[in-house]
């Protein structure tokens, strides 16, 4: 089977726009803005969200240079295996970018079995937290597990919605950035 990676974003901002690579007054000024307006998903975050967004990043980048990636970004760009329906509901007026797999460089796309928040600090026991994965490895995972998307499409049976794809280089979404 093969894979597309999708990627959801307010069409206002545009596509890849990533709080951790802004300076960190700027990217809490714009979370305080968002928190304000209260209109979308990034509004409802908490105060600490960018610290321990910060540290998971650096965390799920250690984790995938130690199997092998060579991330050329400091912090990543986020994107789905596969489609989730659910995302789109995060943003006033969603946009949507779909990119083969095969697009993308195996050493530079990182994995976690549901979302990055989730997958490195629910402690419930399942074998897929606090892992990262490579392309290779989350393929096995999926085969294993399947999609949560569609197992869990309403989260009614734990946190992952969703298999993330953290890509670490631009020259797969280039074109779009």
């Amino acid at each position: 089977m093969t894979y597309s990676l999708f990627h959801y974003f307010e069409k206002e901002q545009g596509p890849f726009k990533n709080l951790s690579s802004l300076p960190l007054e700027d990217a809490s000024q714009l979370l305080a803005r968002l928190r304000r307006e209260g209109q979308v998903f990034a509004g409802k975050r908490t105060d600490d969200y960018l610290e321990i967004r910060r540290d998971l990043e650096q965390r799920a980048r250690e984790l995938f240079v130690a199997k092998g990636g060579r991330p050329r970004k400091r912090y990543p760009h986020y994107m789905t295996m596969g489609e989730c329906v659910w995302l789109r509901s995060w943003y006033k007026q969603s946009g949507e970018i779909v990119i083969d797999l095969d697009q993308f460089h195996e050493d530079s796309v990182s994995f976690t079995y549901g979302d990055l928040f989730p997958t490195m600090r629910y402690a419930d026991g399942r074998p897929y937290r606090e892992q990262v994965y490579t392309k290779q490895e989350i393929l096995e995972v999926i085969r294993v597990y399947g999609l949560p998307q569609e197992w869990n499409e309403d989260g009614s049976k734990g946190p992952e919605r969703y298999i993330e794809a953290q890509v670490w280089d631009d020259e797969a979404i280039g074109r779009f950035l």
